[in-house]
C-alpha cells in the first residue's frame, strides 16, 4: 500500500508525542513554521506517494544495491531505459526522471561519495552537494515534496552520524532560503532502528522546538 503524505508525521507531531526532545544547544534558531514542513519516517521509501523520492544512485544510474536496487525494481524497466539517456552522473550531482511504477511522480538520482576518513572534508562537501542539488532540482521542476534516504551510509561507508549532520544542515539552510519557501515537505526516510535513533537525536539541533 502506498504511504500518503497526510499519513507521514511531521516533526511538530513528533515533538508533541515526545519522540523528539528539545536540544540543549541547538545549532539553528527556532522557526516554528518549519516544524510542519519536515518529517522523519521509518519505512520503505519506494512506497511514498509524494512528488519525488531521492535515489542514492551509482555513477551509471542503471541500478545497484540497497535503496538504488529497490527503487529500480519497484519502478520497473522504464526507469532504467530513461536513465540510459542521462549519460550517468558525477559524485555530488543529481538528475531527475519520472517515477513510472512508483507511487512517487519522480525520482531524483544523486551520487553520494564513497567515504574516506583521510578526505573527510571533501566527502562532506560532496555529500552536501547531493542534498543541495536534489532540493534545487525539486524546486526547478515545481515539485512540492521530496523524500531522502540516508545517502552514502550503506555500502559507501559514510558514518551515519556525520552524514546526518550534513543532511540536516543542508535541508535547514535550503528551507531558510527563498527557494525553500516553494517546498511544502522534506521527508527523511530511514530503514533501521539505529539510523532512526541518530535522526531523532540530531533533528532537534537543526529544527529546534523553541
Amino acid at each position: 500500500m502506498p504511504i500518503a503524505l497526510k499519513d507521514i508525521r511531521t516533526i511538530a507531531e513528533l515533538f508533541k508525542d515526545n519522540v523528539l526532545r528539545s536540544a540543549k544547544e541547538p545549532r539553528f534558531p527556532a522557526n516554528a513554521s518549519l516544524l510542519n514542513r519536515v518529517s522523519l519516517l521509518q519505512g520503505d521509501i519506494t512506497k511514498l506517494e509524494v512528488d519525488a523520492i531521492v535515489n542514492a544512485a551509482n555513477h551509471s544510474l542503471l541500478g545497484g544495491y540497497g535503496v538504488d536496487g529497490a527503487i529500480h525494481h519497484a519502478a520497473g524497466s522504464e526507469l532504467r531505459e530513461e536513465c540510459r539517456t542521462l549519460n550517468g552522473c558525477d559524485t555530488g550531482d543529481a538528475k531527475i526522471t519520472k517515477g513510472y511504477n512508483l507511487p512517487s511522480k519522480h525520482v531524483i538520482h544523486t551520487v553520494g561519495p564513497v567515504y574516506q576518513s583521510s578526505y573527510a572534508e571533501l566527502k562532506a562537501q560532496q555529500l552536501a552537494s547531493c542534498y543541495r542539488i536534489s532540493l534545487q532540482l525539486a524546486v526547478k521542476n515545481s515539485l512540492k515534496h521530496i523524500a531522502f534516504p540516508s545517502i552514502s551510509t550503506g555500502v559507501y561507508g559514510y558514518p551515519i552520524g556525520n552524514a546526518t549532520h550534513v543532511a540536516l544542515k543542508e535541508v535547514r539552510n535550503f528551507l531558510d532560503s527563498e527557494d525553500g519557501l516553494k517546498l511544502d515537505r522534506v521527508i527523511f526516510v530511514v530503514w533501521s532502528d539505529d539510523d532512526k535513533r541518530v535522526y531523532e537525536n540530531l533533528i532537534p539541533q537543526y529544527f529546534p522546538l523553541e
